[in-house]
């Protein structure tokens, strides 16, 4: 069984603003890129072929389009406690893309939790186990009024490794047709 995350890459001309924060905050970072997951991590046994297939079948007329990320919140909930970079504009295309990659082969792998009103789209900075922690940081980065600006045009399939570290193993881009 592989561990896999389906997400996009923003590619941000002002990036190392949030290569900064993470490196700070979130423990993954070392381990995987700034991202935007579409399909939260599910263990299954597809293969890569499987899953390009699906892709591409669902993405057909999935045209690339603006995105802009901008506001930094605090997230403390049963999940837990991060702090999230959210969309300013782009997010009814996130949550399309994602409602239309959880069908067919990859409907079982949705999260009980996740519906059109829980998704919120956003880009994990930092990740806390403690609520001081969490506090402290969200107030160092609060004052970081940046907004970040790109195209998608390209979905990824990650696999996680034992270490955490992400592979790409599938990428489909976006039609222009």
């Amino acid at each position: 069984m592989k561990r896999r995350t389906i997400m996009i890459f923003p590619q941000f001309d002002n990036i190392s603003v949030i290569d900064e924060i993470r490196e700070k905050y979130d423990p993954l970072a070392n381990h995987v890129r700034p991202h935007i997951t579409l399909v939260f991590t599910f263990e299954s046994n597809l293969t890569s072929i499987e899953l390009k297939e699906h892709l591409e079948k669902v993405l057909t007329r999935t045209r690339p389009f603006g995105l802009t990320m901008g506001d930094i919140i605090k997230i403390d909930n049963p999940l837990g406690m991060y702090l999230f970079l959210v969309l300013k504009e782009g997010i009814e295309d996130i949550k399309k893309l994602s409602s239309k990659l959880y069908t067919g082969i990859l409907e079982p792998y949705k999260p009980e939790w996740l519906n059109d009103k829980t998704f919120l789209p956003h880009m994990t900075i930092g990740n806390s186990t403690s609520r001081d922690d969490l506090d402290k940081a969200f107030k160092n980065v609060s004052v970081i009024k940046e907004s970040f600006t790109t195209i998608v045009n390209k979905v990824s399939v990650e696999i996680i490794d034992e270490n955490e570290d992400s592979i790409i193993d599938v990428e489909v881009n976006l039609s222009n047709d």
